[in-house]
Order: structure tokens, then C-alpha cells, then sequence
């Protein structure tokens, strides 16, 4: 600016060379100071003050700091837009019901202001410090943790390996006496109707057979089990004395024994089925279930294995519902209904410490050193319970003065078991620890498995070998293998996709008559593998989520959307390059869970993918609008309904975003069977979808707008913040203003591997301090 005051100043001078007035040097210099002095003051006009036009315009109705005014916006001036849309609207639509007031400059400075002073994440961040909670364990945290609290005692369990099935062993007479074996083989399923003869070489009147092995389950929840069979049965599930149903005594003709009973998503249990005829005229055999969200079925080969896996302790008391109000499950609220629940649970575990006490303390009633022995039992429960060695007062606390009074063995364990379990110490996370590396080792084991850290863990801690980010990312590494971390990050998964918040997919039966029960669980199922199948198998691309054009497709699912497979049972993965498959945008569970009864709906198929595929936030509607069907003309497209029901401008706000992303999936219908017509008239896919910043995109169908998510940097932020906030159960910025950044450079350079990513989560919450 001063250059250009010089430069006028000498122009000016030479417009008068010849005046006299001027001709002195001190009169040339005067005139050059004067110009310099004021011509910047002149050239540039005066900006708006931000900060005032809000507090005159704009307080108002959103509050001196952008908190909120109640009965005006009682919703803090808080979001992601650019500055750029920020001013736009400004310039728009506010102050609301003087449209126009606040314009141009203004509206420029005062976007700038708001932006700057509380709108942004940064200016959120400023004002509000995140910091790590104290928070209790959730209801998935406190069922792990109590498992594995007694899974060192209970003895481990033979790998898995690659072998699926049970292990029969088939005999000639009614009993299982070894000198009557037949022969033993894996049988893949108990699905068995041996006719009037009976197994290979077993007499006709009678013969037995016991199938025994491991059960692995998804998710958690209540399995109900039927083995269907006219003859005399046991079945025996994550117990090894007491069966589930008995129904030794048969009555000949078939009928179906049902029982339930509870277990833990990720883990294995023992099973053992026995099995006689006794000359029955019936050879019927088959073993089903029916897990959570599931039908009715044959248990499948994939969820059998012929080894041996021990009982697994699994609370039944219920517990009330987790705070899942920012969208991940914490352990911030405590009620009346909690806390007795939480008591209920330790009396549960400490029956079942008394119950076992002899096996878990490695004793007889006859030992005696017996006391010894218990006591010491009950020392490695504590700790394992407060995740770090007990100091000496601990040890007198909470073990060793409830056996000096002239109690029962058992009824010291109570006392031991309830006041372990009830003490923050066990129920809190993020509690102080002594040592650091008991400190690391204990938030590895709960954002990978959601549980206690293991032997393995303890013992890396006792050696101080969890200090540097080399060695927690070497325990986080070797962690991936364990069938917990496999249902944890599954878990967030389907949270990501929002299976959670599918309860049952129902269809009109006039209009999708073959839509059943059990086709909607196989649909579940067929998810469940294809999310696994990205996350374990190969490179554990992220991408592969949404442009994976393979599907596993089960006999009653290649019936009814038209696909071929080679085999006539389970569950087979097929390529559908051909089929205009996009990964999980376009997988017919989550268009059918996104859709109406009778027909498609692109509004709930939009919001899905702007939230949790995009990453872009929407607030709730200001109204909310029904959507009836039948005010409509019947010949008109969904597409066409969706225009003119959010036409309103108080509709366009959010649905000029979610309607572009839902037209893309049009081709499908409401049970996700591609079509190219509807009501007759062509499927128009095509949407413009505007960005933040004002840019269009021309999406043409569903692999267009899964092409855009994987090169969108805000798709894949989203993408790692709510991992990292499933696994954490704590806000990403308590870990530093740094930490999203971080984590994206590191989830790009591993070609977006879930596996690495998940490394690095942990890692992050293990070295926090």
C-alpha cells in the first residue's frame, strides 16, 4: 500500500512541475508525507466488525457464545461447514425472518466470527477441552471381563484350526463302552435320518453315537437349541456336568427338546451331543438353533469344530441399557438399576466361584493346606481383577482378613468374590495404576477385546515391556488373532452399518411373498461373513467395504434374487461383477433395512449413507413429516415422490444432500433386487451432489458414489473416528488435537488396512498418560 501512496504522490508532482508554490524542496516533501499518510486511510474501506453485527443480529436467537436461546435455536452454533457455505447461508437465510440484513461483507465477517469464535471443531475444541472420562465398564465390557476373570482358571482352549464339524464317535450297542466302537469321523452337521438300518455297521435294533467339539458363536445374546429325535438324548452346552436337556428317556416317535441358554459373540464352547436307539422305529438326528436376529437352523459346519475348548462363565443377571447418546456405548451414568445389576453380577460369579472352588484352587476338602490354597487362588482373582499386582494392604483388604474369622471356606470366597466385583477399582476404567505398564496393558485389552488383559499381557507388564510404541504395537499385533478382537471389530462394523439398529427386516407379503423370517437372517448372515471376510481375509482393505463386488449367497438366497452357485448347502462366495454390486452400499440386507414395506425409500437410504458413509453431519428435521404413500398418484416413481414431499426449503436444508445419495440406489428395490423399471418408466439413478464448498459431483449409481467415499478425505475420517470410538468408548480429541491427523496419515500409508488401523487405535489409547 505505501508503494502505491508513493507512486500517486509522485504523479501528482509532475502534474504541476511549473507551479512556483511547489517548487521548494521542503514544500515537495510535505506534499509526499501528507499523500503517504492519508491515501491508505482513503484507499481501503473500513471492514465490518464480526463480533458486533452478531451480538446485534444474532444473539438473540443463538446466544451470546453461540450456546443457544431456548424457544428460539436452542441448538448450539456448533459443525463442520466451510466458511464458505457458513457465509452463504449466512447471506442467504439469516437472521431468520429478516432474510437479507446481514449481506455481503457482513455476512462475510460475521461467518468469520462465529466460525473463529465457537462453529468450528477447532474453536469447540478451544472452548471446550476434551478430556478422557472416568467412565464404568459398558454391559459388553462387564460380561467380557467377568468371563476371562475365571478363563485362567477354567483352562484354555486346543486353536481352532481350519477343520469344521463335530467329532462322532459311533458304537454297535446302546452304551458308550469303547469295546463297541464302530468308527469315529467328523461329521460336518448333525443332520441325520439313518432310516430303519441305522449307521454303517451298527445292528438295526440299537446303537449310539456321541458328537462332542467346540461351538463359536458371532454375537451375543440367548441361543435357544432343539434337537429334534424320537430317541433317548443328552445335549450339554458350555457345560461339562450339567446338560442343557435331558431327554434320556425316549418315547419313540419324534419330537423337538428346546432349551436356551446365553453366551458371549467371539468366544468357543464345549458341546457334546449323546445319542441311542434302543429299538425304536425312528433314526431322526438333528441338532439346530436359533441365535440373536437369526431363524431356525441346522447349526452350519462354520460355527462347529471338532476340538476341545473349555466352559466360559457368562452372567445372566440383565443390566440396563448403555448411554449411547454420542453414538458410542459409554459407562457415564449411574443408576439405582445399575447398581443392582452390577451387585447381581458379583453374586452371580461368586456362586460360581464357591461351585468350582476345589477345581479352581487346585485343592481337596481333605488337603490341609487347603486354606493356603484358596487364599492364594483368591489373591490371583483380585488382581486379575484390578488388571495389576495387589499391594500389601490391598492383599489384607480384600483377600486375607475375611479368613481369619471362623467362617466357611466358601463363605470367604463370597465375601472375596463380591467385594472385588463391587469395588471401583474392577468396575471403573482409567482408574490410576501404580505402574504404567499394567496401566498400558489394561486399555490394550479393552479396545481390543472389550475384556482383562491376559497372561500374556501381565506378564509383558511385570517386565516392564510396554513403555516404548514398539513393543504395545508388537502385543497389539499378536491380540488380532484372538477371537475377541475378531467380534470387537465386527461389533464396530456392524455399528458402522447400522445393523444394530435392525431389529427385523419385514416385507408386504402381497408383494414379496418369498421374503421370510429366514430369509431376512440369512440376509444378516450373508453381511456378517461379507464384513469379515474384508476385515480378515487378504489385505483388510477398507475399500473393499464399499466396492467389493463379492456376496455370500446361501441355496435360499440364489433362489430369490437370481444368482448361481455351485453348492446346495451353506453359505458360498460369489462374484457379482456383473450384478452392479457396490460393497455394503449395495448388499440386500442394507437395502431392505432401508426401505419401506412395500417399496424402496431413498430418504432413509440417503441419510444412512451421508451419516456413516460420507461423513457428513445432519442435524434432526426441524418437523417431522410422515410420508404417506397414498397421497400420491399411483403411477408416479419414488424418485418423484421424494422431489416433491422435500421440496419446502426448510426441507432442502439436509435433504439437498440426502436425496442425490439415496437416488443412487434406485435400481434396487425394497428388497434389494436390481431392477431397470419402475411403475413402468426407466430407473434414473443419476443425482448432482454439492460439497461443502459449493463443488459438484455427478454421480451416475451406487459404485460412483462408493468410488467417491474411498477418495473422500472426510468419508475416511468418519470412518476412523467412530472406530476409534467404538474401540476406545472415549472421544478421539481427549487423545490430542493431533490424533485425528495422525491416524489418517498412518491409515493411509498402510493402504487403509482395518487390521493396522485398529494397531494403531489401541496403540494410541495404550501410550496415553
Amino acid at each position: 500500500m505505501q508503494s502505491w501512496s508513493l507512486k500517486v504522490a509522485r504523479d501528482l508532482l509532475w502534474l504541476f512541475p511549473s507551479m512556483s508554490f511547489i517548487s521548494t524542496v521542503q514544500f515537495r516533501i510535505w506534499l509526499l508525507t501528507a499523500v503517504v499518510s492519508v491515501l491508505p486511510v482513503c484507499a481501503v474501506e473500513k471492514k465490518p466488525d464480526g463480533a458486533a453485527i452478531y451480538k446485534s443480529v444474532c444473539a438473540e436467537c443463538h446466544g451470546d457464545k453461540g450456546e443457544g436461546v431456548k424457544d428460539e435455536d436452542s441448538d448450539p452454533l456448533e459443525g463442520d461447514w466451510s466458511l464458505q457455505k457458513l457465509t452463504g447461508y449466512i447471506d442467504r437465510k439469516m437472521p431468520k425472518g429478516h432474510a437479507k440484513k446481514c449481506v455481503g461483507a457482513d455476512a462475510e465477517a460475521v461467518a468469520e466470527y462465529i466460525n473463529n469464535a465457537f462453529y468450528s471443531k477447532e474453536a469447540q475444541l478451544r472452548n471446550h477441552p476434551v478430556r478422557v472420562e472416568l467412565a464404568h465398564l459398558t454391559n459388553r465390557q462387564y460380561l467380557n471381563s467377568v468371563a476371562d476373570l475365571f478363563r485362567q482358571f477354567n483352562g484354555g482352549s486346543e486353536p481352532r484350526g481350519t477343520e469344521e464339524g463335530l467329532k462322532g464317535v459311533y458304537y454297535s450297542g446302546k452304551n458308550f463302552d469303547g469295546k463297541n466302537k464302530l468308527f469315529e469321523r467328523v461329521d460336518q452337521e448333525v443332520n441325520f435320518d439313518f432310516g430303519e438300518k441305522g449307521p454303517e455297521g451298527a445292528s438295526t435294533n440299537e446303537f449310539a453315537i456321541q458328537w462332542k467339539g467346540s461351538l463359536f458363536v458371532d454375537e451375543t445374546g440367548s441361543y435357544e437349541f432343539t434337537v429334534r429325535t424320537g430317541n433317548g438324548m443328552r445335549l450339554w452346552i458350555n457345560d461339562n456336568e450339567e446338560p442343557l436337556i435331558d431327554a434320556w428317556v425316549s418315547s419313540g416317535t419324534v419330537i423337538e427338546h428346546k432349551a436356551s441358554t446365553r453366551l458371549i459373540g467371539g468366544r468357543s464352547y464345549p458341546i457334546r451331543l449323546d445319542c441311542f436307539r434302543f429299538k425304536d422305529k425312528t433314526n431322526v438326528m438333528t441338532l439346530s438353533w436359533r441365535a440373536p436376529h437369526g431363524a431356525k437352523e441346522i447349526i452350519p459346519s462354520r460355527c462347529l469344530a471338532p476340538v476341545h475348548s473349555s466352559p466360559v462363565f457368562v452372567v445372566s443377571t440383565a443390566f440396563p441399557a448403555d448411554d449411547s447418546s454420542v453414538g458410542y456405548e459409554r459407562g457415564v451414568s449411574v443408576s439405582k438399576e445399575w447398581d443392582e445389576a452390577e451387585t447381581q453380577g458379583a453374586l452371580e460369579a461368586a456362586a460360581y466361584a464357591t461351585q468350582n472352588l476345589d477345581r479352581f484352587s487346585k485343592s481337596k476338602p481333605s488337603d490341609k493346606d487347603r486354606k493356603t490354597k484358596v487364599e492364594a487362588f483368591c489373591e490371583r482373582l483380585v488382581a486379575t481383577a484390578f488388571r495389576e499386582p495387589l499391594s500389601a494392604e490391598q492383599k489384607e483388604a480384600y483377600v486375607h482378613r475375611w479368613f481369619k474369622d471362623d467362617l466357611k471356606l466358601e463363605e470367604s470366597v463370597k465375601r472375596v468374590v463380591l467385594l472385588a466385583l463391587k469395588s471401583p477399582r474392577f468396575l471403573y476404567l482409567n482408574i490410576p495404576f501404580e505402574q504404567k505398564d499394567y496401566a498400558a496393558a489394561a486399555r490394550l485389552s479393552f479396545a481390543l477385546w472389550d475384556s482383562l488383559p491376559d497372561g500374556t499381557l501381565e506378564k509383558a507388564a511385570s517386565e516392564q515391556k510396554l513403555h516404548t510404541p514398539e513393543e504395545i504395537r508388537s502385543q497389539a499385533e499378536r491380540m488380532l488373532s484372538d477371537g475377541r478382537t475378531h467380534s470387537k471389530i465386527r461389533y464396530f462394523l456392524q455399528q458402522w452399518v447400522q445393523m444394530n439398529r435392525v431389529d427385523e427386516i419385514a416385507k408386504d407379503k402381497s408383494i414379496f411373498p418369498k421374503f421370510t423370517p429366514e430369509l431376512a437372517a440369512d440376509l444378516r448372515t450373508s453381511l456378517n461373513l461379507f464384513l469379515d471376510d474384508v476385515a480378515w481375509n487378504g489385505s483388510s482393505d477398507y475399500r473393499q467395504l464399499l466396492l467389493g463386488k463379492e456376496m455370500f449367497v446361501n441355496p435360499r438366497m440364489a433362489e430369490f434374487y437370481g444368482i448361481k452357485i455351485k453348492g446346495t448347502n451353506g453359505f458360498e462366495k460369489v462374484d457379482l461383477e456383473a450384478d452392479n454390486r457396490a460393497g455394503v452400499l449395495t448388499h440386500p440386507f442394507v437395502l431392505s433395512a432401508f426401505s419401506y414395506p412395500k417399496f424402496s425409500s431413498p430418504i432413509h437410504r440417503g441419510v444412512f449413507i451421508t451419516r456413516n458413509i460420507v461423513g457428513r453431519a445432519l442435524k434432526p428435521p426441524p418437523m417431522a413429516v410422515v410420508f404417506k404413500d397414498a397421497d400420491f398418484d399411483p403411477g408416479m416413481t419414488m424418485r418423484e415422490k421424494v422431489t416433491r414431499v422435500t421440496i419446502p426449503e426448510s426441507c432442502q436444508n439436509c435433504h439437498s444432500v440426502i436425496n442425490p445419495l439415496g437416488f443412487t440406489l434406485e435400481h434396487f428395490d425394497a428388497v434389494g433386487r436390481y431392477r431397470d423399471l419402475e411403475k413402468g418408466k426407466p430407473i434414473d439413478s443419476k443425482s448432482t451432489y454439492v460439497l461443502d464448498d459449493g463443488e459438484k459431483v455427478e454421480f451416475a449409481n451406487a459404485h460412483d458414489v462408493a468410488e467417491f467415499a474411498i477418495s473422500s478425505e472426510s468419508a475416511r475420517n468418519a470412518f476412523i473416528e467412530q472406530m476409534f470410538h467404538q474401540l476406545v468408548k472415549q472421544p478421539i480429541l481427549a487423545y490430542g488435537p493431533h490424533t485425528p491427523e495422525r491416524l489418517q496419515n498412518s491409515f493411509a500409508s498402510s493402504n487403509f488396512s482395518i487390521q493396522k488401523l485398529a494397531v494403531e487405535i489401541a496403540s494410541t489409547s495404550a501410550l496415553h498418560n
